[in-house]
């Protein structure tokens, strides 16, 4: 049961990193490089939008998200293309950080807890 978790796990870096590639393919339609730019910078993003830390929560975002986000970019993408950015994806070691992505959950944080405050304040106050 661990030995075929394991391989999963293998197998969903490997597409995340191959989806990263494809994103930057000219043949990918724009449409499958804007999803897949989302999929994969979510992926590799050091920061996620539900911290781990959270029980149950935190890891369920990256277990159902990722996932579902890979598998409906492979739909998008013709299967040879997506074959030849999984095998350089093999081929190549390191893993991409995306600081972009990053940046942008951390925005999202941010907002959500002005919002908060927001609100926190506008209650109390009235």
């Amino acid at each position: 049961m661990s030995g075929k978790l394991r391989d999963w796990a293998r197998a969903l870096k490997r597409d995340v990193h191959a989806v990263y590639l494809a994103s930057r393919d000219p043949r990918v339609p724009w449409y499958a490089k804007a999803l897949a730019v989302a999929v994969a910078g979510y992926a590799l993003s050091p920061i996620d939008l539900i911290p781990d830390f959270i029980p149950i929560l935190g890891y369920l975002d990256d277990i159902i998200l990722v996932p579902l986000g890979i598998v409906l970019v492979l739909k998008l993408i013709p299967p040879s293309i997506m074959a030849e950015h999984r095998a350089l994806a093999l081929a190549q070691q390191d893993r991409p950080v995306s600081r972009i992505a990053a940046f942008a959950i951390v925005c999202v944080w941010i907002a959500s807890a002005v919002l908060a405050g927001w609100l926190v304040y506008r209650h109390v106050a009235a």
